[in-house]
């Protein structure tokens, strides 16, 4: 909780140091994209080494390179010499370190908690990354016009030294493979796409990898979107953007809090489809509005669902792969996903600033017609790509149900 504070502020502070430079949707968008990037090369590689390496010393090495990636930015602020180039090239070690981390915790999990625990501490995970959601945007908000990018940035180092020792303290036990997992024998194309092998060789995790992914276009689409579209509508106030964020981290600790207690949905494909709709309903009242009011409940509302989503497709993974070989199958599922989440973030950028920015401000039949839902002026266009990935996120949900393979 306390690293993913400090990451979060890290992350906030940046994201509005970008805007103040460009006033760009793509720049802030090929943030996203660089981070991403890297962990579609990584990933393969990743799940090898976290299937034979010890998984605890790989998040702790992780921590460090991330925690150094900070202090490298701290430095280039300090001294003036801090361009936005830099920040995609550190953003490209950061995804690197933070896959690794990210796989080698999820990898993890099954050796040391129950199988009938998984859908509880999935949602504790969600509870973690919306914990800093919640208190991150708070404290830039109230804290960036007077302390800055290096006192935030100072906050984000102390609480990395908070994250490592606290991972010292935990004993994580590595799974044990059999014979027919190892990958003696095996040239290294075969082990690096062994778990993508895996996955094709089972039709319903082909169905579920096939549903999330389509899911995620939409949501990294609207989550590249939202935050440039709320500081063009408001002419970059730090404020109420730090207000619309902390509304999401309420709602994403609440639906992770919930879930923890109950411990899910009796079927779990249900409540990732449930969830899928849910979270394209809020982003739709939050496309369609221009109030600062109705943007926090429709983040707040998308937020809640989030952890249902994630915390049911989570559970199936956990249960339906062998804890041995849980680091090469994730990683190719998370391999798919940066693929899906990085070209996202670029085309909802592009398409934001050179087309539906422009449509909606050029006064032709199409911006007139469409002027009663977004209005004009910046931030207009942005609103309408917003409002159609909402609508996606939707129509996944409800045609979910049509796949026997996924739906059973």
């Amino acid at each position: 909780m306390a690293s993913a504070i400090g990451t979060e502020m890290t992350q906030f502070a940046l994201t509005i140091w970008i805007w103040q430079q460009t006033q760009t949707t793509t720049a802030i968008a090929l943030l996203s994209f660089f981070f991403l990037l890297p962990q579609i090369a990584i990933s393969l590689f990743a799940g090898i080494i976290i299937d034979r390496f010890n998984r605890q010393k790989l998040m702790i090495f992780s921590d460090i390179c991330v925690g150094a990636c900070t202090i490298t930015i701290g430095l280039l602020y300090s001294i003036d010499l801090l361009q936005i180039w830099h920040l995609y090239g550190l953003a490209v070690i950061y995804g690197c370190c933070g896959q690794l981390q990210g796989l080698a915790f999820s990898a993890s999990i099954s050796s040391i908690v129950d199988r009938k625990h998984y859908s509880r501490v999935s949602s504790m995970r969600m509870l973690i990354m919306y914990g800093g959601t919640i208190i991150s945007p708070a404290l830039v908000g109230s804290l960036y016009p007077t302390i800055g990018l290096m006192g935030i940035i100072a906050i984000d180092l102390a609480t990395f030294i908070v994250g490592i020792t606290t991972v010292l303290m935990v004993r994580i036990p590595q799974a044990k493979s059999s014979p027919s997992d190892r990958d003696d024998g095996k040239t290294i194309w075969q082990q690096l796409f062994w778990g993508i092998d895996y996955i094709r060789a089972r039709p319903s995790l082909v169905s579920i990898t096939t549903i999330f992914c389509l899911f995620l276009f939409a949501y990294h689409t609207s989550e590249t979107l939202y935050q440039p579209m709320i500081l063009a509508r408001t002419g970059s106030n730090a404020q109420i953007l730090s207000t619309v964020a902390l509304s999401a981290g309420i709602g994403g600790v609440v639906g992770a809090v919930v879930l923890s207690i109950v411990g899910g949905v009796p079927r779990q494909i249900q409540g990732m489809l449930i969830a899928f709709i849910g979270v394209g309903l809020g982003t739709l009242a939050l496309g369609l509005s221009q109030t600062q009011p109705v943007w926090m409940l429709a983040q707040f509302f998308a937020a809640a669902c989030i952890p249902l989503a994630y915390s049911s497709t989570d559970a199936i993974w956990y249960t339906k792969v062998e804890p041995a070989v849980q680091g090469r199958v994730l990683a190719a599922a998370h391999t798919i996903g940066s693929i899906v989440g990085a070209l996202a973030s670029v085309i909802a950028g592009v398409l934001a600033d050179r087309v539906f920015e422009p449509l909606m401000n050029s006064g032709n039949s199409i911006a007139l017609a469409l002027t009663p839902l977004f209005g004009t002026g910046k931030g207009s266009g942005i609103a309408l790509l917003l409002t159609i990935s909402a609508i996606a996120m939707v129509s996944i949900g409800i045609g979910g149900n049509a796949f026997p393979n996924l739906r059973n």
